[in-house]
């Protein structure tokens, strides 16, 4: 295992992970859990970000790297959508939608790499759009107070439908892109 700078940021998504769950167990007022919550997850998200720029910018890339940190992207996604259907804040359908199309999509490109085939399956724009209004959404809803005035939990929620719509149609994209593949040496 590779440890530098970009790998350490990725095992912290893996140590915010609990904080996420455990911010609800905290003996705290609902909106400081809500805070905490969200904090860790905004945290765990930049982190996300910074890690794959950091290693690109100081030539720190590796295998171990590029597989942690889709696991540990996924794994802080699935958490905070399973605690906000706990909390009621999400719908069930949604998180299915979300978390069975990361699992599909991570196994399809695990498979696509197997056969040769992985820039068929690369990150596009739709899977981009996706991400964004996903990350959007889950502070907003684990936040669900107000803020300034604005409407947080509503804004979270038009959003986490939007998500689960591109979330739909990026798996039907990557699905498509592969389908030559599939159909080629599968059948």
């Amino acid at each position: 295992m590779v440890f530098n700078l970009p790998n350490a940021l990725t095992w912290t998504r893996f140590v915010l992970i609990p904080l996420v769950i455990g911010a609800y167990y905290l003996p705290l007022t609902p909106s400081e859990q809500n805070l905490v919550a969200t904090l860790a997850f905004v945290i765990a998200a930049a982190t996300d970000w910074f890690d794959g720029w950091l290693a690109r910018r100081l030539g720190q890339t590796s295998a171990f790297g590029a597989f942690l940190d889709p696991v540990a992207d996924k794994l802080i996604v699935a958490t905070a959508l399973v605690v906000l259907v706990q909390l009621e804040r999400a719908d069930a359908i949604v998180a299915v939608i979300i978390i069975g199309r990361e699992i599909t999509i991570s196994a399809l490109r695990e498979w696509m790499a197997h056969l040769g085939a992985a820039k068929s399956v690369a990150v596009s724009f739709v899977g981009k759009l996706k991400t964004a209004a996903q990350m959007t959404a889950i502070p907003l809803l684990l936040y669900h107070d107000p803020l300034f005035g604005l409407p947080v939990a509503a804004i979270g929620e038009v959003l986490i439908w939007l998500a689960a719509a591109l979330t739909l149609w990026s798996m039907g994209y990557y699905l498509g892109k592969a389908w030559p593949e599939i159909k080629n040496r599968a059948f």
